[in-house]
């Protein structure tokens, strides 16, 4: 984990209210694993007082060589609109790469991945590091949901890795009209994974582990919780276990990803 001071790549609008912004970081984040994020603050600005979380979206990679970091990210207020309006060369202060992200086991074939939204943010850094790994990123299906056409983000990316893709929208403006659960539990009676990747809004993952015990599938998801410090120092990312002595994981610590049988959302 490093603290420093960096400069903006680029900021580029890719979607409504949805932007990319690459960083210029530490060689130490060529290292960091799918799931990890970091904590940003603006330089020279008070407010917000504390940094922001955001996911690690994916490495930037120049001819094999590491450049920097990529956060996909969505305007929802102050922070993010002030993020939004940053230029090349900005200076952000940044903390990281942070907490535990996503493992990959040996051995896995079928893959399933869901993400709602921006949920998506890490999953395209997932998908690269699966490919990596030597993992037939062919027989694996992503469900993409969101509320809208304007909320399927990330779709070019998938393509390109020639993924299965199973589109979702709340109103049907993409894909099938309905939550992106309900292709999810369609393809798991149908044939079970050898595990199951998850990310996405809170209502989404309930539904994600509701299925993930009907039919006994590994799954690992990233819980998405606003944090104040990153370190487990303030506890309040508090998520419920489910069975240990301890009531609490702190998600900045923890997780944010866990496997799904370990918690109670």
């Amino acid at each position: 984990m490093i603290q420093e001071k960096i400069q903006v790549l680029w900021n580029k609008k890719v979607g409504p209210g949805y932007y990319k912004i690459g960083l210029n970081c530490h060689r130490e984040y060529s290292e960091a694993n799918p799931g990890q994020f970091v904590m940003l603050r603006i330089c020279g600005q008070i407010e917000p007082l504390l940094r922001r979380p955001f996911s690690i979206h994916r490495l930037i990679l120049q001819n094999g060589q590491f450049k920097g970091i990529e956060i996909l990210y969505k305007v929802v207020g102050k922070f993010t609109k002030k993020l939004s309006e940053l230029k090349k060369n900005d200076l952000i202060d940044m903390l990281g790469p942070l907490g535990k992200g996503f493992s990959i086991p040996k051995n896995i074939k079928r893959i399933f991945i869901a993400a709602g939204g921006i949920g998506v943010a890490p999953i395209v850094f997932l998908a690269s590091q699966l490919k990596n790994n030597n993992v037939d990123i062919s027989r694996c299906s992503i469900f993409l949901g969101g509320r809208s056409k304007d909320d399927i983000l990330c779709l070019d990316d998938f393509d390109q890795l020639k993924m299965n893709v199973e589109l979702t929208s709340d109103d049907g403006s993409a894909g099938s009209k309905c939550l992106v659960t309900h292709p999810l539990e369609v393809a798991l009676a149908e044939r079970s994974p050898d595990i199951l990747y998850a990310c996405g809004p809170l209502e989404m993952l309930k539904s994600v582990v509701v299925l993930v015990q009907k039919f006994a599938v590994k799954c690992q998801i990233s819980v998405e919780t606003m944090m104040a410090c990153g370190m487990g120092a303030c506890m309040g990312c508090a998520v419920k276990r489910r069975k240990e002595s301890k009531k609490y994981f702190h998600a900045c610590v923890n997780g944010p990803v866990f496997d799904a049988n370990q918690i109670k959302l």
